[in-house]
């Protein structure tokens, strides 16, 4: 059909059908007319980063096993809360997101996967199902679909070259274009194969931080992805990671999603843009404002602001860059359009806007969009640590609680800011807010005292939680930021450690 032609995505265009469509027989045929030679199970582990497990098509009933009963695998070795004793566990791949694997030399197909345990249940630990268990209550708790998307910004790097005929500005990248941004051949290929992958991008950019060391180059950019379901969107982010190393590996470029590669320039953010959506209706919009909705699930996360950053600032580089003046929250608040604010509600289209490209090209006065849906609000606290499922897991949690808070609208009027709060004219404004933790330490315990909300209906398991505290705390890195201050060869060897978080 027509509406595929154009799709990016080489499955959607062969197969005629969206993804969330796509059954075993499509892989199969899918296989077998377009020579595909592998298939590649893949899923996230305790690191966050995808893991491969490789088949050889031997014949097509070896092939439909494989699909429809996945295979075992060992869970000890993927996730720290599996015993060595008991630790086998099923992987059974998720037909809607298979996708052609744009590195392999050989023609392979690669599917991501759920975790079931040995009794053919859902892995209640597994991230994934916390990720659908938040969302799928949230669905019968507001009959809403929460959508949201990822702005995944990364830093490149290269070895300085001897000469540079166009040098960038310092801390002044933003939407800057070649040949001062010398990457761009890399975004737009990596944007291209996230596409082909099944990711639905917004934009790409060159992002605000470059500098330059004696030893190399550095260079900020970022993807940004459209709203889709909670769980989809979390697999384009995990998917795009793994396409971004593999092409920076490629260009023999040294990529990083770390939250900070120095002091006193740009970190990495991973701001998640939030959308509830009922009966295809953005319900973040009403009479041509903000809902009270959008403005219940903002108190919500607001309130559970702190223990958010146990998932989403997940080791001790994250909170140097939850510092003032760096376009990085470190109070709680929101407003609009503010990038000073935890969250932050962003142009919208509303009014007299989405008359402006006929304003704009009056031989063209037909034009007429309904820009309702491109309203989202965006939490900006979490970074290239995240633990994605986790997070965005907890997000949803976090706004179900704001939808159900008796003093919802009431918390989100006293915590608005209209106002750059990080302005010396503005400070007792900002000491109004309560701030975000400082360390990794202080994160667990914001999470220890707020865990009774993500375990509620049990969403969250007791274990899940105790682990994320253990982890956190192994850093012993309160008053970390204190106690680095000045100390810059330090500082480079905590910033090394933690290059490549998740």
């Amino acid at each position: 059909m027509k509406q595929f032609e154009h799709s990016m995505n080489p499955l959607v265009k062969f197969l005629k059908k969206p993804a969330s469509e796509f059954t075993h027989e499509d892989i199969m045929r899918y296989v077998i007319e377009n020579n595909i030679e592998l298939i590649n199970f893949r899923y996230a582990a305790d690191d966050g980063r995808l893991k491969t497990l490789t088949f050889v098509i031997t014949d097509l009933e070896y092939l439909e096993s494989i699909l429809t009963t996945g295979e075992r695998v060992d869970g000890s070795s993927l996730f720290s809360f599996i015993e060595a004793g008991s630790s086998d566990l099923y992987v059974v791949p998720k037909y809607r997101t298979a996708f052609h694997n744009p590195f392999s030399e050989i023609p392979s197909l690669d599917i991501l996967c759920s975790f079931y345990n040995s009794e053919g249940d859902p892995l209640e630990s597994a991230p994934n199902y916390i990720l659908k268990k938040a969302h799928d209550l949230f669905k019968k708790r507001t009959g809403m679909t929460f959508k949201c998307m990822g702005e995944l910004e990364y830093y490149l790097s290269v070895p300085n070259a001897e000469e540079n005929l166009y040098p960038a500005r310092d801390q002044k990248g933003y939407h800057e274009s070649s040949p001062y941004a010398k990457f761009h051949a890399f975004k737009d290929e990596g944007m291209r194969l996230i596409a082909m992958c099944g990711g639905n991008i917004k934009y790409g950019h060159s992002e605000v931080g470059n500098f330059t060391t004696e030893e190399a180059y550095y260079e900020q950019q970022e993807i940004e992805f459209l709203p889709v379901e909670a769980e989809q969107a979390v697999e384009q982010l995990l998917v795009a990671k793994w396409i971004l190393r593999m092409l920076a590996d490629q260009y023999n470029l040294l990529i990083s999603f770390a939250p900070k590669i120095t002091v006193g320039k740009a970190g990495s953010g991973l701001h998640i843009h939030i959308y509830a959506e009922k009966d295809g209706k953005n319900m973040l919009i009403q009479h041509g404002k903000l809902s009270d909705i959008a403005k219940k699930m903002i108190a919500g996360i607001l309130d559970l602001a702190a223990p958010l950053t146990a998932f989403g600032n997940t080791v001790p580089t994250s909170y140097l860059r939850l510092v003032p003046h760096q376009e990085a929250p470190t109070n709680i608040c929101w407003g609009d359009r503010n990038r000073s604010s935890l969250i932050r509600v962003p142009l919208g289209w509303l009014g007299n806007a989405a008359s402006m490209a006929s304003r704009e090209n009056p031989l063209d006065l037909t034009i007429k969009r309904d820009c309702k849906v491109k309203q989202t609000f965006e939490l900006r606290s979490g970074d290239g640590s995240a633990d994605i499922y986790h997070f965005v897991a907890g997000i949803i949690v976090a706004s179900l609680h704001g939808l159900e808070m008796p003093n919802a609208l009431e918390l989100a009027q006293e915590l608005y800011s209209d106002v750059n709060i990080f302005k010396e004219e503005h400070k007792d404004k900002r000491a109004k807010f309560k701030a975000l933790p400082t360390s990794c330490a202080e994160s667990a315990d914001a999470l220890e005292k707020a865990r009774d909300y993500f375990e509620k209906d049990g969403i969250f398991p007791h274990g899940t939680i105790d682990r994320f505290l253990k982890h956190l705390r192994s850093y012993n890195d309160f008053e970390l930021s204190e106690r680095l201050y000045g100390k810059n060869d330090e500082i480079k060897k905590l910033v090394m450690q933690y290059m490549h978080c998740m």
